[in-house]
């Protein structure tokens, strides 16, 4: 789409990237412990996201942007689903991983 991300939105996909590749190997291995790890990465990328929901909504202080050079923050340009900016859908998918990985491990807690 020729826009650039800015320092946020490279955060979260370096929290997400992982997760896809850990959680794909651990489905082919059929290993439990993929979940594991994948967990602190989905509730890293979730408070990433979070804050980044909170900063383009105008909740969090200007003087918190962490983008100083480059393309702002807080300013999202980009909306698709109705209106939804980028950072909330990463919010939303990372909140899903999180509570899918939660369930998953809560319901195969005797196989540790």
């Amino acid at each position: 789409m020729g826009m650039t991300p800015c320092v946020l939105c490279w955060y979260q996909r370096i929290a997400m990237f992982p997760i896809a590749l850990v959680l794909g190997m651990s489905l082919y291995a059929e290993d439990r412990r993929g979940a594991v790890y994948a967990l602190p990465m989905a509730l890293t990328g979730l408070v990433i996201a979070g804050y980044h929901s909170l900063l383009v909504a105008g909740l969090v202080p200007q003087a918190w942007i962490p983008c100083s050079a480059g393309v702002s923050c807080a300013n999202q340009k980009l909306s698709i689903f109705w209106g939804l900016e980028l950072p909330w859908l990463s919010f939303a998918s990372f909140a899903a991983i999180a509570a899918l990985l939660f369930v998953y491990l809560r319901g195969t807690r005797h196989d540790l």
